[in-house]
């Protein structure tokens, strides 16, 4: 019998991993990871979203030169993120309750009816419940912000993990502009800066300087400060 999850407290802070079933590819080209993003940032919302038609009321406001408001009743505080070709990390401050299930909820129906659809596919696509682990500390919080802005390493260094990284400055570069993750907007590179509430990191991690000292120590010593072992679920 699989085992209940706690109810995920209001106010307090997770991070959240859900993949695709079977380790699928759930992102197969960049019009894909557009859809995952604004996702995102659409279904970050109580009330029933349909993508289409917030794309035609986005495009009808640009028309008419109007400033575009934004009405969301926020269901969680997207504090990170870090999307790979078959799973998504996210850190999560719930504000609403039941707000990250929800969240999760919809994103996941809502992606997935895009992906079957446009790949002419049935079923899941992704496996089971989201995994969320609760963030305690500062201290763990920090080594979770290190934790997903490095989970795209492997793209370029399959096996970091267990030979260790070969060349950091190349995957520092790699990290600071790989566009599907919340880092470069963290370091002052604007990506996709309204879909994050950063303010809150950026005080415990010193500002954009500090997001970089520790991301960048952590990939050139891989030791000591950071002790990601306790906290691989990617």
């Amino acid at each position: 019998m699989p085992i209940k999850r706690p109810q995920l407290a209001s106010g307090q802070i997770y991070h959240v991993i859900t993949r695709g079933v079977g380790d699928q590819i759930i992102f197969k080209n960049k019009n894909d990871y557009y859809r995952g993003i604004f996702s995102l940032y659409e279904f970050n919302t109580t009330k029933p979203i349909e993508i289409r038609t917030q794309r035609r009321r986005r495009e009808i406001i640009k028309a008419s030169g109007e400033p575009f408001l934004d009405t969301r009743n926020y269901q969680v505080e997207i504090l990170a993120f870090c999307l790979m070709p078959n799973h998504i990390h996210l850190l999560l401050k719930q504000i609403k309750r039941e707000g990250i299930t929800d969240f999760m909820r919809k994103c996941g129906t809502g992606y997935a009816s895009y992906f079957n659809k446009k790949y002419n596919r049935k079923g899941h696509l992704f496996q089971g419940r989201f995994r969320a682990v609760h963030i305690k500390d500062n201290e763990q919080l920090k080594n979770i912000f290190v934790y997903i802005h490095t989970n795209a390493v492997s793209l370029i260094e399959p096996k970091w993990k267990e030979k260790g990284i070969k060349n950091p400055v190349r995957v520092i570069k790699f990290l600071e502009s790989y566009k599907w993750s919340s880092y470069p907007d963290y370091i002052g590179r604007k990506n996709f800066p309204s879909v994050t509430k950063r303010p809150f990191l950026l005080k415990v991690l010193d500002k954009e300087k500090g997001c970089k000292e520790f991301v960048n120590s952590w990939i050139k010593y891989k030791r000591g400060v950071y002790n990601l072992s306790n906290i691989a679920l990617e």
